[in-house]
């Protein structure tokens, strides 16, 4: 953008900000039993979850248990778990004897009869069964999907992200609590192959029936809605990149295509290793499971349905080319091992810190690639997907995410925070202690600003409070004074405090100016001098007042 000052100034730039909208929400009682934490779950650590689940491609029917292992973290006799309301609960095992519970929409409160003591770990079997919710627009509806491949045969899926992982088998389902590991047994007709997240222990032929039943386990903390079941004609081929294994699930009319497409995955590993640090999960294997939605960030078991195009479903995002260069589907779901798997969130109200970091590692994987000029043009490319309608923060304790500007907004705030550090090799020496100090971690968004800000040595509360909590974007306010040959300017702001520095060129030389958003400041200006601000570099807004 540039700004030409004569006796007056002629303002040249995008309209970087959309209209701005209110919102009102209105939360129900099933809200809160989601999203809130009560005695009903503190007092339980989940430890582990192992699932044994029966799938029936003719019924659309499934069924099993959950053994679940917790610990007592305060003296406690009703423990809440979660399991949705069209599911029937068949019963509730604990030491022997079968557990009374009383269910209030999603919520199934379960009476221990007698108090479970302090820093005591147990384990009870939850047994249920019945038709799961299908989903109507996977993976944004949440569900089960069942389809058929070219063949006639049953491809079966399951994306629970926003809706939950208690659509389809009983656990403590917040964010906030994370298993420390993980079993999935997944018994389908002989003739299918189900995978799962982590690694295939065993395969197992059922004993006077046509069915098999898969083992897979996790060897990593994993939060609910990254557990997956996949089922399908699949076929099974590995690659390695280092000492890493790189296992691939496909149909097995797609064995070649996918071979030739995938190899894609070698140099996005080589380069986010390189900026963000090893592949978190190694010892659980990265995988790629095709399936019948567009994709999801299952972890170690990444849902691919992109069907071999470059590009969101063959389109580029950004509208610059570059996104054609690579199939989106890979890049952004495998970056989500990083942001969202490793590093995972408390509550659904900070989901930015998921999606904001893996739409900045799309760049990422542009500038590995193309350098960094085609890196800033793909950032840039983003805005046009932001609508600046609310928060990127949800609110907290109701099962709440903010602005789907997450993805957009959230990469570019962190593009323009990477531009105010100045420095690169910090920068990504920055990413690699983040991915380090929060690995297999829930955390908030306090805790990451803080994090960011100790790092950088600069408070940045300011910063994060502009783009995260209120809708609008900074924007830099100019007027000119034609008399002394100056142009004051400062920030228009929400954060009383937000003094973010922005970097100008003026003529053939650059300057940078600190605004601050109470006090107005001044700059000497010739007149018919040209004022440039890289508009790629900044995420703001900017006005000319009277």
């Amino acid at each position: 953008m540039k700004l030409i000052f004569t006796a007056f100034i002629v303002f040249i730039s995008l309209n970087l900000s959309a209209q701005l909208l209110n919102q009102n929400n209105k939360y129900t009682k099933a809200d809160t039993l989601r999203g809130s934490l009560r005695p009903e779950r503190t007092a339980f650590d989940m430890l582990k979850y192992s699932l044994s689940i029966n799938v029936d491609p003719k019924t659309k029917k499934i069924s099993g248990y959950n053994t679940i292992k917790f610990k007592v973290l305060m003296n406690q006799d009703l423990m809440q778990l979660d399991l949705f309301e069209n599911m029937t609960i068949d019963s509730i095992v604990f030491q022997g004897e079968h557990l009374k519970y009383n269910r209030e929409y999603n919520a199934v409160f379960i009476d221990f009869k007698n108090q479970l003591k302090n820093d005591t770990i147990h384990e009870l079997k939850f047994y249920y069964h019945g038709k799961p919710t299908i989903a109507k627009n996977p993976p944004w509806d949440g569900g089960f999907v069942f389809e058929k491949d070219n063949n006639g045969k049953p491809w079966i899926a399951v994306a629970v992200q926003g809706t939950g992982a208690s659509l389809w088998y009983p656990n403590k389902d917040h964010l906030s609590d994370e298993t420390d590991s993980a079993e999935i047994k997944i018994t389908v007709p002989e003739n299918l192959t189900a995978v799962s997240n982590g690694r295939l222990v065993n395969q197992i032929q059922n004993q006077d029936s046509n069915l098999k039943t898969f083992h897979w386990q996790v060897t990593y903390p994993i939060n609910n809605y990254n557990i997956t079941l996949n089922v399908g004609d699949y076929v099974h081929f590995s690659d390695q990149f280092q000492d890493l294994d790189l296992e691939y699930y496909v149909l097995r009319d797609n064995l070649d295509k996918a071979k030739k497409h995938f190899e894609q995955v070698k140099p996005m590993m080589s380069c986010f290793y390189d900026k963000l640090g090893e592949y978190p999960f190694k010892n659980d294997s990265f995988k790629l499971v095709e399936t019948p939605y567009l994709g999801m960030e299952h972890q170690s078991a990444v849902a691919y349905g992109n069907k071999y195009l470059n590009g969101y479903m063959g389109g580029d995002l950004s509208g610059t080319g570059y996104g054609l260069k690579f199939d989106y589907l890979i890049i952004h779901e495998s970056a989500h091992e990083w942001f969202g798997n490793s590093i995972s969130v408390k509550d659904i109200a900070d989901l930015w810190i998921h999606e904001g970091f893996t739409t900045y590692a799309e760049s990422i994987f542009v500038e590995c690639e193309y350098g960094k000029k085609a890196a800033l043009d793909y950032i840039y490319g983003q805005r046009r997907m932001i609508s600046n309608n609310r928060a990127l923060v949800g609110e907290y304790g109701v099962n709440h995410e903010g602005s789907s500007d997450m993805y957009a907004k959230g990469s570019n705030m962190i593009n323009t925070l990477r531009t105010l550090l100045g420095d690169d090799d910090l920068w990504w020496k920055t990413l690699k202690d983040f991915n380090q100090e929060f690995a297999y971690k829930t955390t908030t968004t306090k805790e990451v600003v803080r994090f960011f800000s100790q790092s950088l040595n600069k408070d940045l509360t300011a910063f994060f409070k502009q783009y995260l909590y209120h809708k609008a974007i900074p924007e830099l306010v100019f007027k000119s004074d034609p008399q002394s040959n100056k142009v004051k300017y400062k920030w228009d702001v929400n954060v009383k405090d937000f003094d973010m520095p922005v970097e100008l060129k003026i003529g053939k030389n650059t300057k940078w100016i600190y605004p601050e958003a109470e006090t107005w400041k001044a700059l000497k200006i010739e007149p018919e001098q040209v004022i440039e601000i890289d508009e790629k570099q900044f995420y703001i807004d900017v006005k000319f007042a009277n």
